[in-house]
């Protein structure tokens, strides 16, 4: 093996290390799930929709317990998927660099042997958080390491209970339409992943070429020399705001409703093992009671992203200034807040994302019928929570709970593995820190469900297995008549 004078073994390397730790684990298991035809078409086990971090350690976690047959779908070209190399515009992601993230217990699998593979161990000490595109570029690679399934260019447009216990998964690729069967779907479709991205309702009426949310395509370019405003006191306000400056924006007016930018960052602070694997063992009211209040004390945005604001004279932070009106005049906007009114050129709100199943046209038929904690949780007094009560309920393995028991049976077969299930199970589908854990959690219980649901099969192969250990010629029996002579 050869290494470089800064200690860096290169890729090639590590991947033959990683070859070796899965052959001495017996990974991935062999393939144990029978498969099915219905009308000649194979059925997939296990669908996964989105091929983002979560997608792509839920494949990777099927693999591993001998689940071959899934498939991942997902819309976006090849090494676009998920928001690293879209509408994240932040340098370094906020983790710490060293957190295993999607490695699955697995060192070769991590960052840090993918970037110390290629830089050497003096870089990494180095390094401060991973660049954003650079975390890009590690998924990648996982990806193709671990041979993952992946069909890119593929969206999904519908999804629709069968009598026979199958789901079937109507798809677009290429300008085609066709149809998959799948015996469980799983949606790993990030931060927006049962809703979409939430405007203030001011913004109603504001003709599209004055604003944009943050997770749109922004052409900052066209933003050279004009006035922006920001609304949002989170990381991806601050980023966006930051971009602007640095695409040479000629005023920024950041716009923060509350008095005081958000400062310390609560679940981070408590982040433990307890916590991983103990959250979902709480109560309905301590639940609520952990997020309430981490919700309403909000996660504050990353120092260096503040920073890159307030490098720029032209920026102006403007605390305790909600948006109370947004009205066109001429050739610009007007935006009034308690403060006063700014004249802008454009307007990018950071106001994250928002359950609402009907802007998801794929779950039409199935938003009827799922249950959300506001549908048989009581808000405790004083602790009113709008995110929280239109989070779903979920079940064990993240699959969706009926309003109405016996209304829609299909609904255990649809698993939710994205932001929204975090009331149920804790931070374990959307951020980096747990989302091995998370995967595990949910690529067992479908092994488990599979299994079960296939039991007749299992059991009529264990009565055929015929294969003998001992063949009969290992002793000799001593009270056996023996031969004459």
């Amino acid at each position: 093996m050869a290494v470089t004078a800064d200690g860096a073994i290169g890729l090639a390397a590590l991947e033959a290390r990683l070859k070796q730790d899965l052959a001495w684990l017996e990974l991935p298991s062999k393939s144990w799930v029978p498969r099915r035809l219905v009308d000649g078409q194979d059925v997939i086990d296990v669908v996964i929709v989105g091929a983002g971090m979560a997608g792509l350690v839920t494949s990777g976690m099927l693999k591993r317990l001998g689940v071959d047959n899934h498939r991942v779908l997902d819309r976006a070209p090849a090494g676009q998927e998920g928001p690293w190399v879209t509408f994240a515009r932040m340098r370094t992601l906020r983790s710490p660099k060293e957190l295993p993230g999607p490695a699955m217990g697995l060192p070769a699998l991590t960052f840090r042997a993918f970037y110390e593979a290629q830089h050497g161990e003096a870089a990494w000490k180095a390094l401060d958080r991973a660049p954003r595109t650079m975390w890009m570029e590690y998924l990648v690679w996982y990806r193709r390491v671990l041979d993952l399934p992946i069909c890119n260019g593929v969206s999904v447009d519908g999804i629709r209970a069968r009598p026979d216990d199958l789901l079937a998964l109507d798809i677009s690729e290429g300008g085609r339409s066709r149809q998959l069967l799948a015996r469980h779907v799983v949606l790993a479709t990030g931060r927006d992943g049962l809703g979409g991205a939430y405007v203030p309702p001011l913004a109603c009426g504001i003709d599209k070429r004055f604003w944009a949310h943050s997770v749109e395509p922004i052409d900052f370019t066209r933003l050279r020399g004009k006035r922006i405003a920001v609304v949002g006191a989170g990381a991806s306000a601050m980023d966006n705001a930051a971009t602007a400056l640095e695409a040479g924006a000629g005023r920024l007016d950041l716009f923060i409703r509350r008095p005081d930018i958000p400062r310390v960052n609560k679940f981070t602070g408590i982040g433990s093992q307890g916590v991983v694997h103990g959250f979902a063992g709480l109560s309905d009211e301590w639940k609520w009671r952990f997020l309430d209040h981490t919700l309403k004390a909000q996660t504050p945005p990353p120092r260096p992203s503040v920073l890159r604001i307030s490098a720029h004279k032209q920026a102006h932070f403007h605390l305790a200034s909600p948006v109370t009106n947004l009205a066109i005049e001429g050739d610009h906007l007007v935006v009034t807040t308690p403060k006063g009114r700014y004249a802008t050129d454009f307007i990018i709100f950071g106001t994250g994302f928002k359950v609402d199943l009907g802007l998801r046209p794929e779950l039409a038929e199935f938003a009827p019928h799922i249950r959300m904690w506001s549908d048989r949780f009581a808000t405790p007094e004083g602790m009113d929570n709008a995110e929280l009560e239109s989070s779903p309920d979920l079940g064990d393995s993240f699959e969706f709970l009926e309003k109405v028991p016996g209304s829609c049976p299909a609904l255990a077969r649809l698993h939710c593995f994205n932001y929204p299930a975090t009331l149920s199970h804790g931070k374990l589908s959307g951020d980096i820190p747990a989302i091995s854990e998370g995967a595990d959690r949910l690529a067992r219980g479908l092994v488990r469900q599979l299994f079960v649901e296939d039991r007749e099969r299992h059991f009529e192969n264990l009565k055929a297995f015929a294969t003998p250990e001992i063949l009969g010629d290992e002793w000799t029996d001593a009270d056996a008549p023996q031969p004459a002579g």
